[in-house]
C-alpha cells in the first residue's frame, strides 16, 4: 500500500456509475476542480464499522462541514453500484455522494487498494479520508497498517477539526411521555437548531443520577447539565 501524501494531485480517472437507473461515467477531475471535497474510503458497504460509525457521523456533520467550506463529501468503496445505491438509502445518506469504485480504479490510483482475500473480500479499499482542494490533496487521514479494521483517524470529527470546523454539541435527553418540561427542552433545542438523542427513563435510571428524580435530565458532550431550567440557561450562551 502506497498512501498518498499532502501536495499530491488527486487521481484523475473515470469509472462507470449507475445514476438514477442509467449508466454514466464518473470523471473525478470534474468533482475536484475548483472545489473543496472531503473524500473517505472504507472496506465495504453494509459492513459493521462502516455502517454503524463511519458513514453515520459524516451524515450528522454534513452541515458543519459545509460551514467549514466543504462543497461535497464523497464516500468511496470497492463495491458495485447496486450495492452502494442500496446502502446509501439504508443509511439515509442522501446528503453525501457515494461512489461505487467497483473495479478499484480510483482506489488503486490513490494507492489504497489492498488485498483482503483472506476474509473473502478480494481487492478492497483501505480505510482513510482525504481533503482535496482544487484537485490537490491538502490533508490525509490514513488508518494505521495493522491487523483488523482500524478506525482511529479517518472519522468525521477528526477531519472536521483538522480543517478548522466545529461539531455541534452532543445532547442526550432522558425523558418520559407527557412530560411538559421535556417538551420545553426540545423546543429550546429546536429553536437553536440543535439535534439531540433521547432515551426513555425510569425511576431506576434516575436513581443513578444523585439527587435527581425529575425529567428531563440533560447531558451535553457527556457531562450532566441538569433539567430543563439548566438547559435553558445553557442555551442562552450558545
Amino acid at each position: 500500500m502506497k498512501a498518498p501524501n499532502v501536495g499530491d494531485k488527486a487521481p484523475d480517472v473515470s469509472f462507470p456509475q449507475l445514476v438514477n437507473g442509467k449508466w454514466t461515467s464518473i470523471k473525478t477531475s470534474e468533482t475536484f476542480k475548483g472545489r473543496t471535497v472531503v473524500l473517505f474510503g472504507l472496506p465495504g458497504a453494509f459492513t459493521p464499522t462502516c455502517s454503524s460509525a463511519h458513514v453515520p457521523r459524516y451524515v450528522e456533520l454534513q452541515a458543519s462541514f459545509k460551514k467549514a467550506g466543504v462543497d461535497e463529501i464523497v464516500c468511496v468503496s470497492v463495491n458495485d453500484s447496486f450495492i452502494m445505491d442500496a446502502w446509501q438509502k439504508d443509511q439515509g445518506a442522501e446528503s453525501l455522494t457515494f461512489w461505487a469504485d467497483g473495479n478499484g480504479i480510483f482506489t488503486d490510483a490513490l494507492g489504497l487498494l489492498v488485498d483482503k482475500s483472506a476474509i473473502g473480500f478480494g481487492k478492497r479499499s483501505w480505510r482513510y479520508a482525504v481533503v482535496i482542494k482544487d484537485g490537490v490533496i491538502t490533508h490525509t487521514f490514513i488508518e494505521p497498517e495493522k491487523d483488523g479494521d482500524p478506525f482511529e483517524v479517518s472519522d468525521a470529527d477528526t477531519v472536521l477539526k483538522a480543517i478548522g470546523g466545529k461539531a455541534p454539541p452532543d445532547v442526550l435527553l432522558f425523558t418520559k411521555p407527557g412530560c411538559a418540561h421535556c417538551a420545553r427542552a426540545k423546543a429550546g433545542l429546536t429553536e437553536k437548531g440543535l439535534t439531540w438523542s433521547e432515551l426513555p427513563t425510569s425511576p431506576r435510571i434516575l436513581r443513578g443520577l444523585p439527587g435527581e428524580n425529575t425529567t428531563p435530565q440533560v447531558f451535553v458532550d457527556g457531562k450532566h447539565l441538569g433539567g430543563a431550567d439548566e438547559l435553558a440557561t445553557w442555551l442562552k450562551s450558545h
